[in-house]
């Protein structure tokens, strides 16, 4: 069973310049698990295979997911992780990073 994924990333997390690992984020387009809802967002445990050929990720945690789309790449640091498990993407946290310190908050 696995859950297929669109508009995805890999995201790789930071601590300063130190790699902590990679997640797969995205949006949930069908899963067999019933973990997910269609069109709702996913942030995965950390990422410990990929097959690019086969379109799969497999996680820390044993689950699969099948990856469909072209995807992209990011870098978060690992203070802004709780942004991505709170359905912020990547994208929209790089934005709030570059916002003049103090306007978010």
């Amino acid at each position: 069973m696995s859950t297929t994924v669109k508009d995805w990333y890999i995201v790789s997390v930071f601590d300063d310049e130190e790699l902590i690992g990679k997640i797969l984020w995205g949006t949930c387009e069908e899963d067999e698990t019933y973990r997910f809802s269609p069109c709702c967002y996913i942030n995965t445990s950390k990422v410990e295979k990929i097959f690019p050929n086969e379109r799969l990720i497999i996680t820390a945690s044993g689950s699969f997911y099948h990856v469909i789309g072209s995807g992209d790449v990011a870098q978060v640091q690992l203070k802004d992780f709780e942004l991505l498990r709170h359905s912020f993407s990547p994208e929209q946290i790089t934005q709030l990073n570059l916002a003049p310190n103090g306007f978010f908050h």
